[in-house]
């Protein structure tokens, strides 16, 4: 793919479907304005509950026409076709909520004065322009999760997506005029990395959302805070899944595969490294690594072949350095092997990375204590999960884990009236729920005598 171009590769076969020019200088210009333009025009001029009703469109549109966007999706991505229709599905899901709770959590919020006369309230209004940069992964959930809050607040548009995502970004563009939005309300644009340097450091611009890379995260998060814009990042995971007890281990060993294959592996969020105690490691291990090898039949190629070259010298190098993998079939273009690797060391650079595919990761302690510890023994803190069949112990050991979100004997268990994001390095800032469209907010103190 030359580096001027946005372009369709199935990773499935690898040809090159469709090819899309980046966007010319005036281009991004011309976006930037219209996005002003609406923030001042449309966004003054309407009400909460009139933005609601227009993301309500967004959500029926998204139904109406799930099976065409999964099939782009598919194309751009590989994503299996019943879960990139679920991810459609998600998305309307998502704009439905903000459409039927936007007045609630932008009410106004009143404030018991400690003395004096008078009032004192709290007003949630939109900053103006935000830019929105996603990844491949998700390609509608993502543009959902911060299009939805946003726009219902008042606050207008500019997403860039990734890549191998222009024909999902096109698709969803018509989708929001369709649905009724003025010209700038939410705009697409196929930009570089330069041209979005330059956007961020646009005294129009009042914020940034990115979903990524810790690399792409650091560099947003630099030029943002040089010029003192506000952003929000949701960056990789290294999710622990902490097992201590069942009393189904087939059931549990069956969430564990599923936490971890999601997406062929290639979620944030992900369940990636399997803590199981000593008790119930061995059979847990065989019943875990026999359900892995099945997954190589059928099994969706990654997102494209560098990510699986990527993959492949992450797992080399654990190996090299003292790893045991099982795996079954062989590496054919985009299409890893399913595998688990086990005595990972501590002192391999991969046991601190991100593995972002159909591997797993297992280790076997001897303690709650060092579960969470090596739980905890990661630069991510995006999510993470825990089965046991101890109540306390559960609220024990999700007190002291050092993330953002911990699942309770349940894998798949997001929503969207749960907020998402993380601490350390997989980022800052929450999307969906409440807290989704409490970030990009002026909260304006109005205080009356």
């Amino acid at each position: 793919m030359s580096k001027s171009m946005y372009a369709v590769v199935d990773p499935a076969t690898g040809d090159v479907v469709q090819e899309y020019l980046t966007a010319t200088d005036e281009q991004i210009e011309a976006a930037l304005a219209s996005a002003a333009k609406a923030f001042k025009e449309w966004s003054k001029t309407t009400t909460v509950a009139q933005r609601a009703e227009l993301i309500r469109k967004v959500a029926a549109l998204h139904e109406e026409r799930k099976d065409e966007l999964a099939k782009i999706i598919q194309r751009e991505m590989g994503k299996p076709l019943d879960q990139s229709v679920g991810e459609v599905e998600f998305s309307a899901a998502i704009y439905e909520f903000y459409a039927d709770n936007a007045e609630k959590f932008l009410a106004d919020e009143p404030i018991d004065l400690l003395d004096g006369e008078g009032s004192a309230l709290i007003r949630r209004s939109p900053v103006g322009v935000l830019l929105g940069i996603m990844p491949w992964n998700y390609p509608y959930y993502q543009v959902a999760r911060f299009a939805g809050p946003n726009l219902v607040l008042g606050n207008t548009i500019v997403l860039k997506h990734a890549p191998q995502c222009p024909e999902s970004a096109a698709a969803l563009q018509q989708i929001f005029l369709d649905a009724g939005y003025p010209e700038g309300a939410y705009v697409n644009v196929y930009a570089t990395n330069e041209q979005i340097a330059d956007a961020i450091a646009d005294p129009r611009v009042q914020g940034v959302s990115l979903t990524g890379s810790e690399r792409a995260g650091a560099a947003v998060a630099e030029i943002a805070g040089r010029n003192l814009k506000k952003v929000v990042l949701e960056l990789g995971g290294s999710d622990p899944f902490i097992l201590l007890s069942s009393d189904d281990l087939d059931a549990t060993v069956g969430a564990a595969v599923d936490g971890r294959f999601e997406n062929t592996g290639q979620a944030c969020n992900a369940a990636k490294r399997f803590i199981v105690a000593d008790s119930v490691y061995d059979e847990f291990l065989e019943k875990f690594t026999a359900k892995v090898k099945e997954k190589a039949e059928g099994l969706a190629p990654l997102s494209s072949v560098a990510a699986a070259e990527r993959l492949a010298e992450q797992v080399d190098r654990a190996v090299a350095d003292g790893a045991t993998l099982v795996s079954e079939g062989e590496r054919n273009g985009a299409f890893f092997p399913p595998g688990v690797l086990t005595n990972v060391s501590p002192d391999s650079a991969s046991y601190k990375e991100e593995l972002f595919g159909p591997v797993a990761t297992v280790y076997k302690v001897s303690s709650e204590e060092e579960a969470v510890e090596l739980a905890n023994d990661t630069p991510f803190g995006l999510g993470s999960y825990v089965f046991t069949t101890d109540p306390q112990q559960a609220k024990r050991v999700a007190d002291k884990i050092e993330a953002g979100m911990v699942f309770v004997n349940a894998v798949g268990a997001e929503g969207a009236e749960l907020p998402f994001g993380g601490v350390k390095r997989s980022g800052f800032g929450r999307e969906l729920g409440r807290f989704g469209i409490d970030e990009f907010v002026n909260k304006k103190l109005i205080r009356i005598v």
